[in-house]
Formats: structure tokens, C-alpha cells, sequence
């Protein structure tokens, strides 16, 4: 089993045969959030770092939302796949499912809209990989990030399937979708983030790394002060260094201080404060399950009212 394989360059004349016609047109209208572009990159750059690959594929699943053309992407995992000696592609509808159900657990308003890959256009393997995913979704968006394109603009493509007639056979093209980018708050903190760590290449850019940067600075000077007085420590103790008793006291009663966190008021502290946390979780959790019970009865009494008036109709006549 294989999670990604070497990108061979495309001709143009490989990508036109997978391509429709330049006048067709997209049917929907789709919003990309920045969240899925991050997972994609991700993806792709752990593989290329894992395997040692200059140029690996990485496959994937969009998940979002659809209200009739309109359709809205919002978060996407990674998928595995098989590669034979051919080249062929399969999926692992196995993977697929088992990742599926974990994600509903979490995000039960998201559904399966279409799959991702890498590379530069549409090949002969994009429409087998396509046909695969259909099984899955009768009309799933195809998106395509190329990682070595040289470019301003963002190396995006989105694709929809559609049956054409080529030489008088019928044949699966793909037919290019615009697209559109969509932000939520959240999503706009960690791209001003990512963003400012890319354009500056220092991490004292956002109010986040200024935040890790302090704390960082005050462990790290901790760690050297501790050091040198353990060092300090071991040469009079060696007779290296001459003892200097002020120095010797400080030392002592910093040391002293320690047992400070082993007392019992510290540790009843210590415990209310992760029994407060858990109680919190507890309270999420009552509060989900309550709600969700909630919903359950009042469909069961919007059922139960439905069946018991066709009863009383049919009393009556």
C-alpha cells in the first residue's frame, strides 16, 4: 500500500484530451475556504518530506456543505490509495469510510463533495481516480494544487465531470469551475498568521508568536541560570572554584523553595482546579446529549401527532 507517488510531468496535448471544449461552463458556484488550501500544502509537504520524493501526488477528500449550485467547501482529509505497476490508481474505500464516520462524529453537517490531488493539469489518471470517486458521490468537484507553479495567483483548480461525445464515443471530460475564497474569523487569525510567518521568515510577526516568543525567552534564560549554578555547585565541590558562602546561601534557600510545591495546599489546589476542568467537559457533554434528546422528541411527537390524526380521520368516516 502506498500513500503517494512521483508526479510525472503533463503535455499539453495530454491535458486537452481530458479537457471539454473551452465553451463549457461550470454548473455550480463554490466557495473555498482557507482551511482546506492549508491542509492540502500540509499534506503534500509531509509526504515530500517523509518519502524523500521531489515531487509526490497525495490524495484526498473535500468535505462541505451543498444548498442546491451552491456549494461551499469547508475541511478536507487525506485518503490512501494503491499504485500498480501500470501506473493505475485505486482507492481505499476502506480508509475512506472509516475516516468518514470519524469526521460525522465531529462535523455531522459536512458531507462528501468531491476529491483533491497534486500536480500541474488533468491526466488519463485524474479520469480513472474520478470514476473510482463517482462510486462514492454521483457528481464530485475535482480540485487540483500545483506545488511547483511559479505564479501570483493561487495554483488552484476546480473541476467539474461531464459526459461528452469524443470520435463518436462517450467519454468523461473534465469542465474547469470558478471559484471563490471564503473566511471565517478563526480561519482569518491563523492565515494572518501563516501569512505573516512566510512574508517576514522571523516569528515576532503576530500576536501569537510574540505570546510564544516571551515564553520561550523566559524558560530558556531559567534553564541557563539553573545550569550555571549547577556547574558552579560542582566546582567547589571539586575544589575548583573557591567557595563563596553568600553565593552558597542563595543557592541553598532557592532550593529550599521547592518542597513549596509538595504541600498539601498545592495539591488540593491543584486537584480542584482539574476537577473544575473536567466538570466543565462533563457539563459540554450533558448539555450535547440533552439537546440532541431534545431534537429526538420533538420528531417523535411531530411522527406520533401525524399518525394519531390519519386515526382520528379514520374514525370519523
Amino acid at each position: 500500500m502506498a500513500s503517494s507517488m512521483e508526479v510525472q510531468p503533463t503535455t499539453s496535448k495530454e491535458s486537452e484530451t481530458v479537457l471539454a471544449s473551452s465553451g463549457s461552463s461550470g454548473s455550480v458556484s463554490v466557495a473555498l475556504h482557507p482551511l482546506v488550501i492549508m491542509n492540502i500544502s500540509e499534506h503534500y509537504t509531509r509526504i515530500k518530506a517523509q518519502y524523500g520524493e521531489p515531487n509526490p501526488q497525495v490524495i484526498g477528500a473535500l468535505l462541505g456543505t451543498q444548498d442546491g449550485r451552491k456549494i461551499e467547501i469547508f475541511n478536507s482529509f487525506e485518503l490512501q490509495f494503491d499504485v500498480f505497476d501500470d501506473g493505475q490508481l485505486v482507492i481505499n474505500i476502506e480508509y475512506y469510510r472509516k475516516k468518514e464516520e470519524q469526521f460525522h462524529q465531529v462535523f455531522k453537517n459536512l458531507d462528501f463533495l468531491g476529491w483533491y490531488t497534486t500536480g500541474s493539469s488533468p491526466t488519463e489518471n485524474d479520469i480513472r481516480v474520478h470514476k473510482q470517486i463517482c462510486e462514492i458521490n454521483e457528481s464530485p468537484l475535482f480540485l487540483k494544487l500545483n506545488p511547483l507553479a511559479k505564479t501570483n495567483d493561487l495554483p488552484i483548480s476546480l473541476f467539474e465531470s461531464v459526459i461528452d461525445i469524443v470520435e463518436g464515443a462517450t467519454r468523461m471530460l473534465f469542465v474547469e469551475t470558478p471559484y471563490t475564497l471564503a473566511t471565517e474569523e478563526a480561519e482569518r487569525i491563523g492565515v494572518d498568521h501563516v501569512a505573516r510567518l512566510s512574508n517576514t521568515g522571523t516569528v515576532d510577526s503576530s500576536t501569537v508568536s510574540e505570546h510564544l516568543l516571551a515564553q520561550y525567552n523566559a524558560i530558556k534564560m531559567l534553564h541557563s541560570r539553573v545550569k550555571m549554578i549547577l556547574e558552579y555547585a560542582k566546582a567547589v565541590k571539586n575544589g575548583e572554584t573557591p567557595c563563596n558562602h553568600d553565593i552558597m546561601r542563595d543557592a541553598l534557600s532557592l532550593i529550599q523553595r521547592l518542597p513549596v510545591m509538595k504541600t498539601g495546599l498545592f495539591r488540593e489546589d491543584f486537584y480542584n482546579q482539574c476537577n473544575d476542568i473536567m466538570l466543565m467537559c462533563y457539563l459540554s457533554t450533558i448539555t450535547k446529549g440533552a439537546n440532541s434528546l431534545n431534537e429526538f422528541i420533538n420528531k417523535f411527537n411531530v411522527v406520533y401527532d401525524r399518525g394519531m390524526g390519519r386515526r382520528m380521520r379514520g374514525t370519523l368516516f
